[in-house]
């Protein structure tokens, strides 16, 4: 997916927030080519089950490369691919040479985040008269997407074809995914997918997770599995005051003693728990199922482990120090958005997602050419290399109607094939872009959305379907160089849990079982609640539930095996 610029999460976000950070566009800064990013969910059900295992292999579409256009990075340990040159325009490639549209009309609704374009703009029309479909969009609001999603999922009148992130897949929804949508393995299973190359270049990891309810049904978009969550700091005010990148927990413990100066106003960083959980080893966070892990024989649930608690209490102590911005306790200004107050200095250290890495660096390029945000890599907590665990390879879904005509969805199809033309496509620029000229202009090798491009090239067709993930920063070359290289560094240390790139089913009975840890974690971190309610809680887990839910998970595993590693 393509957003024009990241908007901000809170620095103790949810994974939810990590997310919709990517997801969302705000068109503050025009120009550049951010990053492709998307995360995953879970299925759902009454009685559960999983969509993986021997059978699921004969419902996966063929993978077949694209040759079209060659990165300058190649996607490595699970990273995703770069793009490092200035974009050439006259040497777009095309990807889809003939329309594969028959003229029919489809009705989409996907969540959207700002104010949506007139149905007739410049844009729709362009992206139409190219698949040779005319796409009704039926945008809704996407902080409110949930109970839009489940009225209409309730009701008998659905869309031709739904976008459901992963995020929104909690209650019933899920079940209404295996209810309402419909099998598109007959179209796009094993060798069929090769009239679609664009999609057939989607990798098989990111359509496993696609399987919904033992049937293809979703239209994914692909993301990296290696953690998108990046410890961002002011590079240019580390060079500058002689401060050495941490390479372990006291060290970086030491480094935010030396930052913080609170009557300077400047503090070392916001609430770095993620970093906590990465630098701990602990398993991957709330997105089901790779919270667990086969241990020694024994089914373990991230919580139950002693790494959890040690992560949680080194930030505790972070923010018992005074290390962290007092915005980040309280849950205001810089938790909200921390861009400001990071481009003032105030602190210098803070998790978020990597495509921040590139949108604060277009921020701050004209009104502060100094300005240098980096990358830290991820310390293992005593100074050795860290163990981080793989995120799920997709988790934005586009659904097709079960009442769909063959024709509408072979013209979804014909849709999906476009938004899911690789970088360096004619396909790529015109869903990303727009038309030029009017929606953006290209200097020096480097495109910029106009105004009319920011009111009307976003949040639309990149949420039906993408290419295989991509990072490509023509305005910032070497922030896309140095992304792609730091997800190769970080993927080197990445292993893949025993249910990584399934899609499965908890049982309704133990869907909100994990709910309230997220907020206990914050609870602990900011010091009103303590270690030991962390442990009652577990305790109390165990007892409703979490024991018996551990003997469903190992079922599924001894019945269809653990993901390959």
């Amino acid at each position: 997916m393509t957003p024009n610029t990241a908007t901000s999460a809170p620095s103790a976000p949810s994974r939810r927030s990590f997310l919709a950070s990517t997801a969302v566009a705000a068109a503050a800064v025009a120009g550049g080519m951010p990053l492709l990013a998307a995360c995953g969910g879970s299925d759902s059900g009454s009685g559960g089950g999983t969509s993986a295992g021997k059978s699921a292999k004969k419902l996966l579409p063929a993978y077949v490369a694209t040759n079209v256009v060659t990165p300058d990075i190649a996607a490595k340990n699970g990273s995703a691919v770069g793009f490092t040159s200035k974009l050439d325009i006259a040497g777009l490639k095309t990807s889809v040479p003939k329309k594969l549209g028959k003229g029919g009309k489809v009705s989409i609704m996907s969540p959207f985040w700002g104010s949506p374009p007139k149905s007739d703009n410049a844009y729709y029309k362009a992206m139409n008269d190219l698949i040779g479909v005319d796409v009704e969009w039926q945008n809704q609001d996407g902080n409110t997407y949930d109970q839009k999603l489940g009225a209409v999922l309730a009701s008998s009148d659905i869309p031709d074809v739904v976008v459901i992130p992963g995020w929104n897949m909690g209650g019933k929804i899920p079940s209404a995914i295996i209810g309402k949508f419909a099998d598109l393995g007959p179209y796009l299973s094993g060798d069929a997918i090769k009239q679609y190359p664009n999609l057939a270049a989607i990798p098989t990891d990111a359509w496993q997770r696609s399987l919904f309810g033992g049937k293809l049904r979703g239209l994914p978009q692909p993301s990296p599995y290696v953690t998108g969550i990046v410890p961002l700091y002011r590079k240019d005010i580390f060079d500058k005051e002689g401060y050495q990148v941490p390479t372990s927990a006291d060290e970086f413990m030491a480094l935010c003693k030396e930052i913080t100066n609170a009557k300077a106003k400047r503090w070392a960083c916001l609430d770095m728990k993620w970093t906590a959980f990465q630098s701990f080893g602990v398993l991957s966070g709330s997105e089901k199922p790779l919270g667990w892990n086969l241990v020694d024989g024994k089914l373990v649930y991230r919580i139950e482990t002693q790494e959890y608690l040690e992560a949680l209490e080194w930030t505790r102590k972070l923010f018992a120090a005074g290390y962290v911005h007092p915005d980040a306790k309280l849950g205001k200004s810089a938790a909200t958005d921390p861009g400001p107050k990071f481009a003032a200095g105030e602190f210098l250290i803070y998790a978020q997602n990597i495509s921040q890495w590139w949108s604060r660096t277009a921020e701050q390029a004209t009104q502060n050419p100094d300005y240098k945000i980096w990358g830290m890599d991820i310390f293992g907590h005593d100074g050795g290399s860290p163990t981080l665990w793989a995120e799920q390879p997709a988790g934005i879904f586009a659904f097709v109607s079960k009442k769909a005509s063959e024709s509408v969805i072979r013209d979804v199809l014909a849709v999906a094939n476009v938004t899911a033309a690789p970088y360096g496509t004619k396909e790529y620029m015109l869903t990303n872009y727009g038309v030029e000229g009017t929606h953006y202009t290209v200097k020096n090798g480097v495109p910029t959305k106009t105004d009319q491009g920011n009111n009307e090239v976003i949040n639309a067709y990149v949420m039906v379907a993408s290419p295989t993930a991509t990072i490509a920063h023509p305005d910032f070359p070497e922030v896309a160089k140095a992304q792609v290289e730091w997800q190769q560094r970080m993927g080197a240390f990445t292993k893949k849990s025993s249910f990584y790139g399934m899609q499965i089913t908890e049982p309704s009975r133990y869907t909100n079982l994990s709910n309230d840890f997220e907020q206990l974690e914050d609870d602990i971190v900011r010091g009103r609640k303590k270690i030991s309610d962390m442990q009652q809680a577990v305790s109390d887990w165990k007892s409703k539930g979490g024991d018996k839910l551990r003997d469903w998970y190992k079922k599924l595993l001894d019945e269809n095996g653990p993901a390959a590693s």
